[in-house]
């Protein structure tokens, strides 16, 4: 690994203008979100799932299909009863230096009750909410038990959370063990400075091999950049100093894209670009505790059917994505509905509007809060809820300070987003249970059905899939009857890389899998 320092230094100090040093691969690509923290336990956003991904592995990992795989774990069994799982650890995996030992049982427990621990203060802690112990029989098995059955808990595992430590690193830095990062994953931390650039180098030890058994990763590096402004950084990729850029924004969408979601032919000869489905729902979402007259469920159908969701992902979407006309599950999870559940209907909105006035009187002024970078779609809403009578106002708010009045419950009409924790149709469900409204929980509507509240137990409890899709399918059609959330659009993952680029993988959780990355 010596000769690799010199290279590296010189892809920190100098511009990039080539993905080559020496014949090294090094893959480039910016973060404008930043990165905070490379501490697993930490990994709550996409930019810092991704920076972890490349340095930690866990028991699971999820394929490009969202099946679960063997990764530490080479096997597990589940009990009859659903409540125990033992896996068996691969006797093969290294942490990093300088711990450099091979993981055990032990290792995992230690991580484990470290996202429990409340000290940690992890934003995992809830996967481990059903969990009644963890035991290492031996230094290759370990058993998780559970206090109740609950089947996506496997999937659950292959979150970053769920990543392996060595003890000695985190004990040795504590807080600082954000910055001073230590897993078994295919790279190794090498530098970062914070806002600037981080670069990661291959792990020699990695345990995976390709079909061929070659030693997996084929890169050497990883240089990631933090410029914040994204046609910036457009315009580096487009410039060859990035190797690939994710998903689209307003800012050049309509320079590398036509109207139809095609790659622009000025563009076709150099950069290749892969449109897979993204397990995210974007959602306009009423507070059903406020005291407006959208708590009366008619004028949320009505705004549910007032506007066209087709017309406006072609004009303002480039149609990437897909309008959202079914439920709140996204298309592809088992339990989504599978016929149109909310299609523009104008006539219909109105006769709903003439019924909320004849009983309330005139309907004042909507606010619907939301941040700058959907202005645009805000603002088609308006328009269009214009055409059938209703005055919206849209109120810009920064993004921090929208959460946290959406939390607290100070916003009447607000839009977000949910992305997928884990790929099971209850992790969108849980935002429409009793209990998990905000600010404890992810229930930003404060929707409250006792009907729901009962299918959504019941489902969490049965192991037969198909049971359990029929009752996603009847809280689904629930919560679109009832209109506490008004459905956008299902998202849709854009990974633009330049022709040279190989092998890079992904699946609808927008994973970044660089394991198998050549550059020629």
């Amino acid at each position: 690994m010596k000769r690799l320092l010199p290279i590296l230094t010189l892809v920190l100090l100098a511009s990039c203008t080539s993905h080559r040093h020496d014949d090294k691969m090094i893959f480039r690509y910016n973060e404008s979100a930043g990165i905070t923290t490379l501490d697993p336990a930490f990994a709550k956003d996409q930019s810092l799932i991704w920076g972890c991904r490349q340095l930690y592995n866990g028991l699971v990992e999820l394929d490009s299909n969202l099946n679960v795989q063997p990764c530490i774990a080479k096997s597990w069994t589940i009990s009859q009863d659903g409540l125990r799982y033992t896996f068996i650890l691969r006797q093969d995996v290294m942490f990093h230096e300088p711990v450099s030992r091979v993981v055990t049982s032990q290792d995992f427990i230690y991580s484990f009750n470290r996202i429990l621990d409340p000290s940690t203060m992890s934003p995992g802690v809830w996967i481990f909410s059903d969990v009644d112990s963890f035991s290492a029989p031996d230094d290759t098995t370990f058993v998780i038990t559970l206090k109740r059955p609950f089947a996506p808990f496997l999937s659950q595992l292959g979150m970053v959370y769920c990543s392996v430590v060595p003890h000695e690193m985190v004990e040795r830095y504590g807080k600082d063990f954000r910055k001073h990062p230590c897993g078994t994953g295919p790279f190794q931390f090498q530098y970062w400075k914070e806002g600037v650039k981080l670069v990661l180098r291959k792990n020699p030890h990695y345990f995976e091999f390709d079909s061929e058994s070659h030693r997996l990763p084929y890169l050497d590096a990883i240089a990631v950049t933090f410029i914040v402004d994204r046609h910036t950084a457009f315009l580096e990729f487009v410039k060859g100093n990035l190797d690939f850029m994710n998903s689209l924004d307003a800012s050049y969408k309509d320079e590398i894209l036509t109207l139809e979601g095609e790659l622009k032919p000025k563009y076709a000869d150099r950069i290749d670009m892969v449109a897979t489905p993204f397990l995210n729902t974007e959602y306009l979402g009423f507070n059903m505790e406020s005291a407006s007259i959208l708590r009366d469920r008619r004028l949320r159908q009505a705004i549910n059917l007032g506007f066209d969701r087709r017309k406006m992902m072609k004009y303002l979407r480039n149609n990437i994505g897909e309008p959202g006309v079914y439920g709140f599950i996204p298309r592809g999870l088992p339990g989504a509905a599978e016929e149109p559940l909310c299609e523009f209907n104008p006539e219909k909105a109105r006769q709903l509007l003439a019924e909320v006035r004849k009983q309330h009187g005139t309907i004042p002024t909507l606010k619907l809060s939301a941040t700058a970078n959907y202005l645009d779609l805000c603002k088609y809403i308006q328009q269009q809820l214009g055409l059938i009578g209703l005055d919206v106002k849209v109120d810009v708010n920064p993004p921090a300070a929208l959460s946290e009045q959406v939390a607290q419950g100070k916003c009447d009409w607000f839009r977000k987003s949910w992305v997928a924790d884990y790929p099971d149709a209850e992790n969108y469900l849980l935002l429409f249970h009793s209990p998990n409204c905000a600010p404890e929980g992810p229930n930003y509507t404060r929707f409250k059905n006792a009907t729901v509240d009962k299918l959504y137990l019941k489902a969490r409890r049965t192991t037969d899939e198909h049971e359990r899709t029929e009752l996603y399918r009847q809280i689904d059609k629930i919560i679109m009857e009832e209109s506490p959330v008004i459905v956008l659009y299902y998202d849709e993952i854009l990974h633009f890389t330049h022709k040279n680029v190989k092998g890079l993988r992904s699946n609808a959780m927008n994973n970044l899998d660089l394991r198998h990355v050549k550059i020629l």
